[in-house]
């Protein structure tokens, strides 16, 4: 038997829109309202002088005209024609209701005569003052609510761009730090395996306990750089010592070391294997090369009360200038701390006297 073709499940339909009355009720809010009442007090204060009426009359008379445009306003700006912008609509109600409204107030003063006003040079006087006002206020009230609205759009589309450039800058940090760590992973590998052959190749006893060493250091290692995500300052004390320790078995004789971090910066969230190539680099451009081998501190504390903290590696070897050029290493660690912790970061190296290289990092710690 076939099997039956499964059945699709429809998508859900979109919402139907709201109805019109309730998006009116959303366009006509306070707002709108307050300001017509505010111009309609305001013309009817300046018609004032000017007009035989009493003044509450004139002013009932601009409240029912400024109301009529603005339910009119509100409601052109509820309709949407292809042909025609939603302001230009807005704008061409405000100029047909505004004198129809005046004529109304007036029809219902006279008790409908038309005559009465029409033939009445002072009530048409009257009429034409009120229409006109309600008509240039009206209009350019439409416009300053297009330019509004034309200067949120660009608010709001120049904040949307920010978010977008903001989350491709975090993508390709994220890139960056990733390139960065895939090339520190054989660097570090390749240079600890060539120290174990060098000891397998000699025929050296300590060989065999290095390599268990090693195996130690590579299974607390490896997972962290796939990994990518930031562990703690304690994590990468662990495998500082568990370096040190490598290189000291190696080298009984000609290393010593110190590891001194204030205990309190044990939690503080720290890129992998940045303090590691430090270390790395002062035992392969300073201990390695003197006959004499030397001692390497690793040190760090907190400046003052304040978030930054100082990290250091201090070496007793040949110094700078007998140790060549420290290769990519640094400029890797340069570029990670900066992507973790910011352009403030900064990476340094110093010559000691009288011989040996101090290196620090400098970084405003993050929770």
């Amino acid at each position: 038997m076939s099997a039956l073709p499964p059945t699709a499940i429809p998508d859900a339909p979109p919402a139907p829109p709201a109805p019109v009355w309730r998006r009116f009720v959303r366009e006509l809010n306070v707002g709108s309202v307050g300001w017509a009442i505010g111009l309609a007090v305001t013309v009817a204060l300046l018609l004032n002088p000017i007009f035989m009426t009493p003044f509450p009359a004139l002013l009932g008379r601009t409240l029912f005209v400024a109301l009529a445009v603005v339910l009119a306003h509100r409601l052109a700006g509820l309709w949407r024609f292809r042909w025609l912008p939603r302001w230009l609509a807005q704008a061409l109600a405000v100029v047909l209701v505004a004198p129809a409204a005046t004529m109304t107030v007036y029809l219902f003063s006279t008790s409908g005569d038309i005559a009465a006003v029409l033939e009445n040079p002072y009530r048409m006087l009257g009429l034409l003052w009120i229409a006109g006002c309600a008509t240039v206020l009206g209009v350019l009230v439409t416009l300053g609510a297009v330019v509004r609205e034309r200067e949120a759009q660009a608010r709001s589309q120049a904040l949307q761009f920010a978010v977008e450039r903001s989350e491709l800058e975090r993508q390709a940090l994220d890139a960056r730090l990733t390139v960065l760590t895939a090339q520190i992973e054989p660097h570090f590998l390749f240079n600890t395996l060539a120290n174990v052959q060098a000891l397998v190749e000699s025929g050296s006893p300590r060989a065999a306990p290095v390599l268990r060493s090693l195996i130690a250091y590579l299974r607390a290692a490896l997972p962290r750089l796939k990994d990518g995500t930031l562990a703690t300052l304690a994590d990468e004390l662990t495998l500082v010592r568990s370096y040190l320790e490598l290189m000291h078995m190696r080298m009984p004789d000609r290393l010593t070391y110190a590891v001194e971090v204030d205990a309190a910066l044990s939690a503080v969230r720290f890129p992998p294997m940045a303090l590691l190539t430090l270390v790395e680099n002062a035992i392969r451009h300073g201990i390695d090369p003197g006959e004499q081998g030397g001692h390497i501190e690793v040190g760090g504390r907190r400046e003052g009360e304040g978030p930054r903290v100082r990290l250091w590696v201090a070496d007793t070897g040949i110094g700078l200038r007998g140790a060549g050029p420290p290769g990519t290493g640094l400029a890797n660690l340069r570029s990670r701390l900066q992507g973790v912790f910011g352009a403030s970061s900064t990476v340094s190296l110093q010559a000691l006297a009288p011989c040996g290289v101090r290196a620090e990092l400098s970084f405003e710690a993050r929770a």
